[in-house]
């Protein structure tokens, strides 16, 4: 998966590159057609704010975490990034199974009678 990290108002040094890359890994291995992460770490009136954007099969992904910290703010935003990565590929996996029909009242009736329950 390739990392695409960029700093706004906060300097981006290896550290922190091995921080986020050590971050991700997990969600890399978990979701393996993941190509590529945007990471936008900037700072604003004394808080950092990490925005991670990505695209997943056919849908765009998109996740952020404030804190006054950075590192903390990285960690809640790879957690909402997890979570909703796992949502999403509930939804295509779900999406591929058949629905089941449902049964009108008049028809539910009418099964009922032939099944002879008497």
């Amino acid at each position: 998966m390739k990392i695409n990290l960029s700093g706004h108002h906060v300097e981006v040094n290896d550290s922190i590159k091995e921080h986020i890359e050590e971050k991700f890994s997990k969600i890399a291995s978990h979701f393996p057609t993941l190509i590529a992460l945007d990471v936008i770490i900037s700072k604003e009136h004394h808080k950092h704010q990490v925005e991670l954007t990505t695209n997943y099969e056919g849908g765009r992904i998109s996740a952020t975490g404030t804190n006054e910290v950075m590192y903390p703010a990285i960690a809640s935003a790879a957690k909402k990034l997890d979570a909703a990565l796992k949502h999403r590929k509930g939804q295509l996996k779900a999406n591929l199974h058949e629905k089941p029909d449902a049964t009108t009242p008049e028809i539910a009736h009418e099964k009922v009678q032939e099944m002879n329950l008497a």
